[in-house]
């Protein structure tokens, strides 16, 4: 059995870490978040210790280490710009880090982190989830035995409407989140570039508070995407239906559904991190520096091969 700490317990995607640790047998010793909404535990571990203060969690954790009770890993779910120093808190206590996703904003904050792995000798995971799904995982597997010259016409398209709520948090914010692509498209870059191979040309469309669309050219797809989080984006025959959320890809006209599945897979990807199999900083770059290039290019507007959402 292995012994995890948690900091941001708070958070809605907290609750599968949660539940990833409970279902691969393994045990929440101590958790950490500002805000104390966090009864959901209870549910999971309710003797876990819960801590409002860093100082006070870091204390404790110290603390536990040396008194031969060793925290295993630390799970990541705080907001983006704090991912880095909360990995190096992982690792400093001789912890392996699990890390929601983006792993960091920017790529050299990559390459500080692989300085602290060497130094501490620990390892740091990112939850890529997408990679673990069974239909994601098929495409792969038909474009690996498909024609080998063969370039993919793709279209990703991903609207989840906020309220306005979202504006006033710290996900609004793009020195605190990255903005739109980096806060909900980093897995869809991953998975894509993990697919059809590296990134060659870099195109922004249309960068919004609350939607973005570009362009991307890969080894083997044209992808043109669109993302957003106004529910005006979201096409009526679903609004008629009472859905707020649309999640797309096609390839070459075929639609790829993966819409189901997607709660079981973060107790599959800490299968395969307790496994030693996990994610690591290698697998998250690429997709880094996409996002990184995506929120420091300027807009050309529609021109050229842009996604037909962007119309809206």
């Amino acid at each position: 059995m292995k012994n995890f700490a948690l900091i941001g317990a708070a958070g809605y995607i907290a609750v599968r870490h949660m539940r990833a640790i409970k279902d691969t047998n393994n045990k929440l010793i101590a958790a950490l978040d500002k805000f104390d909404s966090v009864g959901i535990i209870d549910s999971y571990f309710p003797n876990a210790d819960f801590f409002i203060e860093y100082e006070r969690f870091d204390r404790h954790i110290d603390k536990l280490r040396r008194t031969g009770q060793k925290i295993d890993f630390v799970s990541i779910c705080t907001p983006n710009y704090l991912h880095d120093s909360h990995i190096r808190f992982a690792l400093k206590q001789n912890a392996d880090a699990i890390c929601e996703k983006p792993l960091v904003l920017n790529p050299w904050n990559i390459d500080a982190l692989g300085e602290i792995e060497k130094e501490t000798g620990k390892k740091i995971y990112n939850i890529l989830q997408l990679r673990l799904h069974p239909n994601i995982i098929k495409l792969k597997q038909q474009i690996e035995a498909g024609p080998k010259d063969k370039v993919y016409d793709i279209d990703l398209t991903y609207i989840t409407s906020r309220g306005h709520w979202y504006f006033i948090s710290w996900k609004s914010e793009l020195q605190k989140s990255g903005g739109i692509a980096t806060n909900i498209g980093v897995h869809f870059f991953d998975m894509l570039s993990w697919i059809f191979g590296d990134v060659k040309e870099n195109i922004v469309h249309l960068s919004e508070k609350d939607k973005a669309a570009g362009y991307l050219q890969l080894e083997r797809a044209r992808v043109r995407w669109f993302l957003s989080l106004d529910y005006n984006s979201v096409p009526n025959d679903l609004k008629i239906n009472g859905l707020r959320t649309y999640r797309s890809i096609t390839v070459d006209g075929n639609e790829i559904e993966f819409s189901c599945g997607f709660t079981e897979l973060h107790t599959e990807s800490y299968k395969e991190i307790i496994k030693g199999n996990g994610f690591g900083l290698n697998q998250a770059r690429k997709s880094i520096e996409t996002v990184y290039k995506i929120r420091n290019s300027e807009p050309i507007g529609l021109k050229g091969d842009y996604h037909p959402f962007a119309k809206k």
